[in-house]
Order: C-alpha cells, then structure tokens, then sequence
C-alpha cells in the first residue's frame, strides 16, 4: 500500500495484547460497559469477550474475537487476541487487520513470554503501541521496575526509535479506572479512550481503489453459511455484487457478497455497503478460506498471503479401537473424525491435518500441546470419540543436519526449588541463560530447551514446587539434534482382564505404585489403571474379590484403607504416555490403554525412548 494514502480519523483498529491472566478481556468488559453499548437494565457475564465455554473455564482467551465501540464519533474496533503462544495462529492473523496494538503488563508480574511472543509480532509489523499497566491497586504491585523491563524488552527486540516513545496508562481493569499519572484519581476509562483516539492512526485506506479485502478469520451461522472477517483495505464493497476471489494457488474467479456486515458493541449489523478501513464480515462465499482476497472482477488486485510460525508438534488422532468402542460417543468412525479435523484446519491456519496412508490414522500437527489438547476437548464435548497419541516434536533437514525445535522457558520460583529445577531441566538438554533475584525470595529463571523436553515435563513441575511455581514456554527457533532425552522412568500397571475394579484389590495393589482408578470402575484388558513403582510393566488382576471362607467374613481380618488415586485429566494423560500407548477419548471418560491390548501380544518390558 503506498505510503501517501490517506487514513480514515473516524476509525480506530487496534489489537489488545498481554500475556494470559493480565486482565486483557477484563479491560475489555470495563470498555464496552463505559461506551454505553449495554443497556441499563441488560444482564451481561463476566468476561464476556470470552465466549467460548473452554476460554471461561480455563480463564485464558484461546480465539481471536472482534468488538467495536464509540468514543467521541470515532469507532475503535477492538480485537481480543489470545495471549498463550499456542495460538499464535490466531494472533498473527489479527495484526494483519489492525493498525495499532495496546500492550496490557500486569503492575507486579511484568512483561511474559507470551507478551513478548506477541509483541515482537506487533513490532516487526512496525505497528505503533500504547503501554498499559495494569492491576495497579495489587499489593505487590512494582510498577517503577515493570516499567523499565518493560523498556528492555522492547530495545530487546529491536523497536524503532518511534515504537520506543510508546505512551503510559495506568488501569485498574476490574474497577474500571485509568490515568496518565499515578497522582491524579481516576474515576472512569476516558483517559484511555482519549489515548487511542489521539495516539493510535486511523487506517490507510482507498475508497475509491480496487477493493481489496483479505479474509484473516472463519465463522459459521445456519442461516447464512461460511462469514469471513477481515479488514478492507481499499475501495468499497456492496452487497449483491459480484466480485473476484483471489487464491495462491488458482486463477481468480466471479463470486457474489450476499450480505456484509460490521460490529457495534459484540453484535454484527447488517449494512448495504461499507468503506475502506473498517473490520468487517462477508457471507455467501461459501468455499472462502483464510488468506484468499476479494477484489475487483475485471482487475483483481490479490494481497499478500498470511505468513505465520510453522507448527512444532504433531499427533496422531484415530477411531477408537478399544472394546467399548462407540458406547459413549456420537461420531466414532474415521470418515466423520477427518471431515472435523479438515473442518477445523479450514479455520485454523496454524493447524495441519495430513494422511498417513491409513484410514485409520490422521496426523494432526500444531504449535503446542496446549492448542492440540484444547482440539481434542473441543471435540470430545462435540460428541466424538476418538484415540490419540503421545505428542511429538516435528524435525527439519537443515544442510544435512536433523533440526529440532527449541523452547525459551520462563519459570518463576522460590529460590528452594532453583536447584531441583536446574537438574530436572538438565536431563531433559535444558541450559539456563539468565536468572533475575528480584530480592523477594522469587527467582526468574530462564531455560533453553528443547521442544521435546518439555513434553511431560510440566505436572512435574507443578509436584517439585508445590503447585507455587509458574512456567510459560516460547518457541525460539531451531536447534540440531540435542540427542537422546530419557523419558519416563516409570513403567505401567495394566488391567488382564475386563471387570470392574474391587476395593479389595485396589487394596493390595496401590503398594506397587500410584493408582489412576477409585474402586467400582469398570476395566478392559489392556487399560492402564496406575503407574508402577518400577520400569518394567506389570499386568494386575484389578477386578478380583476376596474370597470367603467358613472360617472368616468379609472384612472381619483388615480395614481396606485406599489412598487416594491420581486423576489423569486429558493434558496430565497425553504428558504422561508413552508409545507404545494411547489416550482413550470419549465424550464421557479419558481412559488410558496399551496400543496393543492383549497381555500375551505385548513385550514383557516397556521399551525405551531412542
């Protein structure tokens, strides 16, 4: 686009970013409520950005989502992007569409790894931003210190001297408050609003070029089918009309726009026709995928296609193959498992879906176990049934030379647990690059890992440092072969044979390791019931029953005392496997089974990770 173009003052496009947990979608309910887009008498959730039942559950925003309001005659539309590296796919895609970005930093915990994940995006793109501390009325708050981290990280990853001059609010999201100047009481968001507006361009925009509208993100509504969002970049559109779709990888073609749509608060309204520089929505495309352009019929003008990470960790999703297989889901053959995942990869450019040659086997490839376990969750409240493997990393032939992905790892511990976690990373090829004592009895330490090792390694954590600590990984390119990382050390204990678990042999059986299963639950062969204190694996009788004699009742000779089992949820399952095993996904129950269930089928040791 040439620079000479003029931009647009009534409108503002800017993308929310923050590391998970700062307050981004908080912020962002405190705006909509103070620009009056909720009636006075509307009932409106928390964190209504949120919609997704997972992003509510998990309190971290997973999809990329777009809302608008009015401040003084100006229309700031607002994206709330995800703040977890895992979804980068959709974050790269959102700065695409905007011309400014707010950087949200928690008053106490600083600039993250996903902060600077998204930021370095922000910047390369030579998007100017406003700094947001947020959270300043918490008691630990350091606001002085994030500030200046805050300067670091941006000269660390090389802003302009322009990007550098950013300008300071201070908010207290959930209060609703923000200020330039920590002395001056704030009452309401009207600083912020006001910074936006004066700081923050208005879009470069056309309306009387070629229509140029790029299609960054996907949704589906019954009535009116496929809608792509995206920003116009140049001309105007009019619904009705017929225009040229624009691909990579064919000649364009005629397509009609039956209806166009913009956003005022979080609803979309229908218009006749919209101008160049605003967010908007098109249906009636129905083949439409992300990164396509419309533009004009006789001289399309095509934009550059979306570049984004390439993905670092693949799975393999299957039918479920166990004994009980399509007793708690709806869709359970392969045929309807591979029209979703080719569902999903349509809107999620991140994703990657590819045959393996068998039908009952699909390789599935992402940016990280978070963004994988998040789809298989998805689908399994869907109503599919599915099996799945231990995540892998994706390797690359560099020159020659095998190319693993490597992770920047960013832990915040007591100064305990620093030694611990420096031998637990060790083993796993992890080397420490910087350790920051900010004199409070935490420490900040940064790793270089690589992909793989970090593959389990969190609910390790989590048990070495008490639940206290907290960890955010950052992919950060390729490394040669880091060579062999041992992987569990423990073996597994599987049932021999189908029944139902009795508090007897739970019993006597929880002595030889951690359990995964309370008594009363129903077991295949082959199910994996705990983990066994040794390497090798065992196969235990967990359904037998203690015999009665003449001599003695039931419970008369010992009190059955069962320690609590372990709950393996889905993240916790798919670290923990191996394999040779899999993860049994239904819309009931995750259960965990040898690939091969028969005992007398199996080796008699688990083998070991080459």
């Amino acid at each position: 686009m040439q620079t000479d173009t003029p931009r647009r003052d009534d409108i503002r496009n800017i993308a929310i970013i923050a590391h998970v947990d700062h307050g981004k979608t908080t912020l962002v309910d405190a705006m909509l409520h103070q620009s009056g887009i909720f009636g006075a008498h509307m009932h409106v959730a928390e964190r209504v950005m949120d919609s997704n039942v997972l992003e509510r559950e998990r309190g971290i925003t997973i999809l990329a989502k777009n809302t608008a309001v009015v401040f003084e005659s100006v229309k700031i539309n607002i994206v709330d992007t995800p703040g977890h590296a895992d979804f980068g796919g959709e974050v790269e895609r959102t700065l695409t569409m905007v011309d400014g970005v707010m950087l949200l930093v928690d008053a106490s915990e600083g600039p993250l790894p996903q902060t600077r994940f998204v930021l370095q995006k922000a910047l390369s793109l030579g998007l100017p931003p406003i700094v947001c501390v947020n959270k300043i009325d918490r008691p630990d708050a350091r606001i002085g210190e994030v500030l200046d981290e805050i300067y670091d990280l941006f000269i660390d990853l090389g802003a302009t001297e322009q990007q550098l001059d950013f300008p300071v609010v201070y908010t207290n999201a959930k209060a609703g408050t923000a200020t330039r100047s920590l002395e001056v009481p704030a009452e309401n968001l009207r600083t912020l609003f006001q910074l936006i507006v004066s700081t923050l361009p208005g879009p470069r925009a056309d309306p009387s070029a070629t229509p140029q509208f790029q299609c960054n993100n996907l949704d589906y509504n019954d009535y009116v089918g496929r809608i792509a969002i995206g920003c116009l970049k140049n001309g105007t559109l009019e619904k009705n009309q017929t225009y040229a779709l624009c691909r990579s990888d064919e000649a364009p073609r005629n397509i009609k726009i039956s209806q166009i749509f913009t956003w005022v608060g979080l609803e979309r309204k229908e218009v006749k026709s919209v101008a160049a520089g605003d967010l908007i929505a098109v249906a009636g495309i129905e083949d439409i995928n992300i990164g396509d352009t419309i533009s004009d019929r006789d001289e399309p003008v095509p934009l550059p296609a979306i570049r984004i990470d390439e993905p670092t960790i693949s799975m393999f999703f299957g039918a479920n193959t166990s004994p009980w297989a399509g007793r708690e889901g709806e869709f359970v053959t392969s045929s309807k498992l591979r029209e979703r995942l080719a569902q999903e990869q349509r809107r999620n450019v991140s994703l990657r879906v590819e045959d393996t040659g068998s039908t009952e086997s699909i390789r599935v490839t992402g940016r990280g176990e978070l963004q994988l376990a998040i789809l298989i969750e998805t689908m399994r409240r869907e109503g599919y049934e599915m099996q799945v493997s231990k995540p892998v990393v994706v390797t690359r032939d560099i020159d020659g030379v095998i190319h693993e992905p490597v992770e920047l790892l960013v832990i915040d511990v007591a100064e305990t647990y620093i030694g611990v976690l420096t031998q637990l990373l060790a083993v796993r090829h992890g080397k420490m690059t910087k350790m920051t004592n900010a004199g409070s009895g935490h420490v900040r330490l940064e790793f270089s890992v690589p992909s793989r090792g970090l593959i389990g390694f969190r609910s390790r954590f989590l048990t070495e440092t008490r639940g206290t600590g907290t960890m955010n990984a950052l992919f950060d390119g390729w490394a040669p072969w880091h060579g062999k990382i041992q992987a569990r050390v423990n073996g597994s204990m599987m049932a021999d044979r189908e029944g139902t678990a009795t508090p007897y042999s739970v019993f006597h059986l929880q002595e030889r390791g951690t359990m995964f299963i309370p008594p009363s639950t129903k077991v295949y062969e082959g199910m994996i019931i705990g983990e066994y204190s040794r390497t090798s694996d065992l196969n235990v009788n967990i359904v037998r029953e203690k015999k009665l004699t003449n001599m003695r009742a039931s419970g008369h000779d010992e009190a059955v005392v069962i320690t609590p089992h372990r709950e393996m949820q889905l993240e916790s399952s798919l670290e923990w496997v191996e394999d040779d095993e899999l993860v049994e996904v239904t819309p009931k129950s995750i259960r965990l089974r040898k690939r091969i269930l028969a005992a007398n089928q199996r080796p008699k040791k688990r083998n070991a990770d080459e």
